[in-house]
Order: structure tokens, then sequence, then C-alpha cells
């Protein structure tokens, strides 16, 4: 195991295919009488474009690092639109004609998407993000936390039941907040870290937040 492991078991891509199926399990537990247009939890975005934002960030995830000669200047040159000015901005939206099952499949789709890159790639493989030039396994890890937290908001609109394992919520803590308490429930950190929840004894994450995408041996 590379030493920048030596303290932390890395994100895997089986980690994102596991958050993938938490996620299509959560949305197809929604009641048929759903509404996909009510609030995403925190969010100003509606529940079904929260989860076309979930979609879009795991297939740029996958395409910033797919390439024989990946970008490390700027995101792929996608067009992004944004269809409400309250909504998202997306590269991919979902047919809505293909109703909860279509919007499932397509989040299976990309997800399966960065997985499989994230397989065959190599740990010497970079490709930008605006909080750091990252590396597959980073990038594996944006995949999951973007995942979970989304999940976690959708979850919160459409009165579901959430919490992910505390040891996949322990990965990507360790690989994209590596300055979060460690000594705390890892799925509470993680909303905390992202702005979505408090946590004993610390003051709630206001305003701009973000992760460390670079790998440690990048960091300097």
């Amino acid at each position: 195991m590379p030493d920048a492991f030596a303290d932390r078991t890395p994100v895997a891509p089986a980690d994102v295919d596991h958050a993938v199926a938490l996620a299509v399990a959560v949305f197809q537990s929604a009641p048929t009488d759903a509404d996909w247009d009510s609030a995403a939890g925190p969010l100003t975005w509606t529940c079904w474009e929260t989860v076309e934002h979930l979609i879009d960030d795991l297939v740029f995830y996958a395409a910033a690092i797919s390439a024989p000669r990946p970008w490390t200047r700027n995101y792929p040159p996608f067009a992004w639109t944004q269809p409400r000015t309250e909504g998202p901005s997306n590269s991919l939206w979902a047919d809505r004609e293909s109703g909860l099952e279509g919007l499932c499949h397509l989040v299976e789709v990309s997800g399966g998407l960065l997985s499989a890159v994230v397989a065959v790639k190599g740990p010497d493989v970079r490709g930008f993000h605006s909080y750091g030039i990252s590396d597959p396994e980073g990038f594996a890890a944006m995949g999951v936390i973007e995942t979970l937290v989304h999940v976690d908001d959708v979850a919160r609109g459409l009165g579901l039941a959430f919490e992910p394992p505390a040891d996949l919520c322990a990965r990507v803590r360790d690989r994209l907040f590596p300055a979060v308490p460690k000594d705390t429930d890892p799925w509470q950190t993680l909303l905390w870290a992202t702005g979505r929840a408090d946590l004993a004894g610390r003051d709630r994450v206001l305003g701009k937040w973000r992760w460390e995408s670079r790998p440690e041996a990048d960091r300097g």
C-alpha cells in the first residue's frame, strides 16, 4: 500500500457502487405520490433537480480523468444550462417522461461510468477540480460525498430515512476532509463539514465550504 494510504483506507470503485446502490434504494422507497418538485432539504433545488445534479457530477468526475491526456487547466468543456434560475447548472438532464425508473437508471449509469474509469486509471493520473487537481481516488471520493449528501437532501425533501454506513463515511471523510474531527460520528461529521448539520461542541459550517481534492502527495 502506498505511504499516502498508511493511516487510512483509500476510497475504492466499490465505494462508488455502494453509494449509488444506497441512493437508488432510497429514491425507489419514495411513495408513488411523492412530490419530486418539492425543495430538497436546505437547497433551492427541487428533489428531481438535485438528482439530475448528482447524475451530472458523476459523469463529470468520470470525464475529468477518462481521456488519454486529461485536462488539468479546467473542466471538460461541456456546455452548461440552467433552465430555472434557482436550479442547478447542468450539462445533463433526465427525460421527465421516463419517471422515477428512468431517473434511477441514470444514477446507476453515471455512477457506473465513474466506478469503471477509476478502476482502470493509475494513481498518477490527474484531472481538474476547482478544489484542487485530483487523482482517481479523489474523484471516487468526490462521487461518494456528492451522492451521500444529495441523497440526504432528497430524503429530507421527501420525508424519507437515510443514514449511510459509518465505514463508508469515514473513508470519504479521511480523503476529502483531513482536518475535521475524527472522534465524532462519521456521517454527522460529513453533514457538518458540508454545512448541513450541527456537530456537538463546534460551530456550524456556514457559507462557502470546500473539501481537499488534491491527493496527499501533492499537497506540499
